[in-house]
């Protein structure tokens, strides 16, 4: 079996060609800290975010697109991989999704961590790509189709011509800095201390960075910072608005860099040929889509089912496995690493 995996920052997804998404979990662990072991992953873990004794912590062991706990990352990626894979004698294949930006040792340490999970063949592929192939554009023509994914760690913005990239950002500013942006808002104008979950939920229901037509208003619940008391407050849609103008202006300002650094002739090309595709879970966030198009002029669509994106373009690029082995070693997407 060979197996695609998105491993972000919020969460992990897994492909395989029988099941297309077989699994969808967060990225995070719970350990106790006083005997290293290891309690609960994935949903099970988020649900004791916030609400352990000092002796567990609830781990996000990769962030912005890194690896920030090597450890944790594999054992996390075993259990996922033999979920899905079963106790096989001969264990899979990946392709696995990572960030343009990242340096040759950090896709060593992905590598790693999927050799050590099991996987007998470890393949790389830049998200931009990955998502660009989620969301059924032609990656193969010579000419040019761009990408912004907002994921949850990092934003990843190409322009893609012949399974290459021509000109590419990314920046940690994505769908968890709205997130922060909203508590840190909260804290200051409202003396009220939320969770990431909370603020998750807010962003969800209420949340937009442009104008609603009607003003939506919501609940807030969580501790005075002040008086330490348990603490109510109404929001609406345009305090969240306010709240998330910085994390919207710094990705509106990456995806005009990356068409700045864009060849002319692959820049005119996003004129005819439907300019930008937004993929990951921020680009479900209200007005997301009209903020650029508004910033950079170019038509901006959102992909189908945006949020799996990426995961499905790791499942779709392992096609490239044999033939890049074969005879396509210049013009596939994928690295390749291990035998």
């Amino acid at each position: 079996m060979d197996v695609g995996i998105d491993l972000g920052s919020s969460a992990v997804k897994i492909f395989t060609p029988t099941r297309q998404i077989a699994l969808s979990e967060p990225t995070m662990v719970a350990v106790d800290m006083d005997t290293d072991e290891i309690l609960a992953f994935g949903s099970d873990a988020r649900q004791m975010l916030g609400r352990t004794p000092e002796h567990i912590a609830v781990v996000n062991p990769v962030q912005h697109g890194r690896i920030h706990n090597f450890s944790l990352t594999e054992t996390m990626l075993t259990a996922y991989v033999r979920e899905i894979c079963g106790n096989r004698i001969f264990m899979p294949r990946v392709v696995v999704c990572v960030p343009s930006g990242v340096s040759e040792v950090e896709k060593r340490e992905v590598v790693e961590s999927l050799r050590a999970a099991g996987a007998r063949k470890v393949c790389l592929i830049d998200t931009v790509i990955a998502a660009a192939l989620g969301a059924g554009l032609d990656i193969s023509r010579p000419c040019g189709c761009m990408v912004c994914d907002i994921g949850g760690g990092t934003t990843d913005i190409g322009v893609i011509s012949i399974n290459g990239i021509a000109s590419s950002h990314w920046i940690n500013y994505a769908g968890n800095s709205f997130n922060e942006a909203l508590t840190d808002f909260i804290m200051s104008k409202f003396d009220l201390v939320i969770g990431p979950q909370t603020a998750e939920f807010i962003k969800k229901e209420i949340g937009c960075v442009v104008p609603r037509e009607a003003v939506l208003t919501i609940t807030v619940k969580g501790r005075h910072f002040r008086t330490g008391m348990p603490h109510m407050i109404k929001l609406n849609s345009e305090n969240i608005m306010e709240a998330f103008e910085e994390p919207a202006v710094r990705i509106c300002r990456a995806v005009q860099r990356t068409l700045e650094e864009t060849p002319p002739a692959l820049a005119g090309d996003l004129l005819t040929n439907g300019g930008i595709m937004l993929t990951g879970g921020g680009a479900k966030l209200y007005g997301m889509d009209r903020l650029i198009a508004d910033r950079t002029k170019l038509n901006v669509a959102i992909a189908q089912d945006p949020e799996i994106c990426v995961a499905l373009g790791t499942g779709k690029a392992i096609r490239f496995i044999d033939t890049r082995d074969r005879f396509e070693k210049e013009t596939s997407p994928l690295d390749v690493f291990g035998a």
